[in-house]
């Protein structure tokens, strides 16, 4: 029977590591005080890579410590397994990226590594559609119906809004053309939204003519 895999370890990192920036010409040396690794190259900034066997809040605070010394800070990891160790290690390698700091993963079995990200300034690229669209919501919501850090299922939008104006339109005054719901309680999609019939209230009668569901 075979005994069971060790876990990795930190140092298991550092040989691939040290071979990949010796190969780009830096001296490396391993726990100058309190950078994991540290590597120089005459008249470039110092290099630091901080080592873990995985991501995690830590790893990140010492990162962003590390940037008080040099804007050049790796972070190094293992190499992910499977899909789901690679949806994991995109999100962490996102926020990295947002926090100026590069990523390195390891293949401790094949002493290899990949850097996926280099220490730079994060830019964010605003979505000026996005960014509309959340206004034109914020606009439209009538007073604030819900409270913060409620589920999205149970969340008042400005289309249920809309929607329950015009089923109340409809309960009080009965069958009606679409234009005219639209007229009488400002909704401007309000034909649109009762052909949608996104919550199963409405139903068509004639053309162009609703009414609401018992």
């Amino acid at each position: 029977m075979k005994s069971p895999r060790p876990s990795l370890l930190e140092t298991d990192l550092y040989l691939p590591v040290k071979a990949h920036f010796e190969g780009l010409g830096y001296d490396v040396k391993a726990e100058v005080k309190d950078a994991d690794v540290m590597a120089v190259k005459p008249g470039e900034a110092p290099v630091i890579i901080e080592l873990k066997t995985g991501f995690s809040l830590i790893l990140l605070q010492q990162g962003i410590a590390r940037q008080a010394l040099t804007d050049q800070v790796y972070l190094a990891v293992p190499r992910w397994k499977g899909k789901a160790g690679w949806r994991m290690f995109k999100g962490n390698l996102g926020l990295c990226k947002r926090l100026g700091l590069g990523v390195i993963s390891v293949n401790v079995a094949e002493s290899s590594v990949q850097v996926h990200h280099d220490p730079r300034p994060f830019i964010p690229r605003k979505n000026k559609a996005k960014t509309e669209k959340l206004l034109a919501e914020f606009a439209r919501r009538e007073g604030d119906p819900n409270l913060g850090g409620s589920k999205a299922g149970g969340r008042v939008t400005a289309y249920r809004q809309g929607a329950e104006k015009c089923r109340a339109y409809l309960l009080e005054h009965g069958p009606s053309k679409g234009a005219e719901v639209a007229k009488a309680t400002g909704v401007k999609h309000a034909t649109r939204m009762m052909w949608d019939n996104h919550y199963g209230w409405f139903e068509k009668v004639g053309v162009g003519v609703y009414g609401v569901l018992e």
